[in-house]
């Protein structure tokens, strides 16, 4: 099986800079632009046999967008949902760095040990994730392009994963809006590929760059 791991498109809080975590935000005007175009990439370089997303209508949006006018099914898996943030999430990213000790700059260094207050621990993201791969892969033992369309925490966890590293690593790895990124389990192929979308500025709905690290 090869995963076609897709982020979905920019959303109305990702335009706004705000934290979304299990807030079900539809997607922006860009948001659709960009599931068209992964669309256009998936029917142009790839056989998509099945695909699963996350319950999230702008994940679920952008799935039936880019899958628009095919007979691929489509299966909303719970497991697949965005992470929890917890109390920040409805808050922006400015909202947030201003509070006592910058707590966003901690948790953008180091997630696993700087969790937002209520926020879903990372472990348990990782192993809900694992169980809807899991089943994924079970139905498709005969080297299919799967396509699973889900969030930014969750395709970056399950990176973290694969390469073997601590989740406090999360976000060194950028997963933009609509990005392809491709697994043979248990083996990366490919991160964040995005030559397939028109050009926008700050795509992502937080900046690395406060982490010394380029955004």
């Amino acid at each position: 099986m090869r995963l076609l791991l897709a982020r979905h498109g920019q959303s109305l809080w990702n335009q706004v800079r705000k934290f979304q975590g299990a807030n079900d935000v539809g997607l922006s005007d860009l948001g659709r632009t960009q599931a068209a175009a992964l669309g256009t990439a998936l029917r142009s370089s790839y056989r998509v046999t099945a695909a699963y997303v996350s319950p999230m209508c702008r994940a679920r949006d952008t799935a039936e967008i880019a899958l628009g006018g095919t007979d691929i099914p489509l299966t909303a898996i719970h497991e697949l949902r965005e992470l929890s943030l917890g109390e920040w999430e409805g808050c922006t990213v400015d909202e947030v760095r201003a509070r006592e000790g910058n707590p966003y700059l901690s948790w953008v260094r180091a997630p696993l040990d700087c969790p937002p207050p209520g926020g879903e621990p990372l472990p348990d993201v990782c192993a809900r994730v694992l169980q809807a791969i899991d089943r994924i892969a079970a139905s498709h033992q005969n080297g299919d392009d799967v396509l699973i369309v889900a969030h930014g925490g969750v395709i970056s966890v399950y990176l973290c994963h694969l390469l073997g590293v601590s989740f406090n690593h999360l976000w060194r790895m950028r997963i933009d809006n609509c990005s392809l990124t491709i697994a043979r389990p248990p083996r990366l192929v490919s991160i964040n590929d995005t030559t397939h979308l028109p050009p926008t500025p700050g795509s992502r709905w937080f900046e690395v760059s406060d982490a010394g690290r380029g955004p």
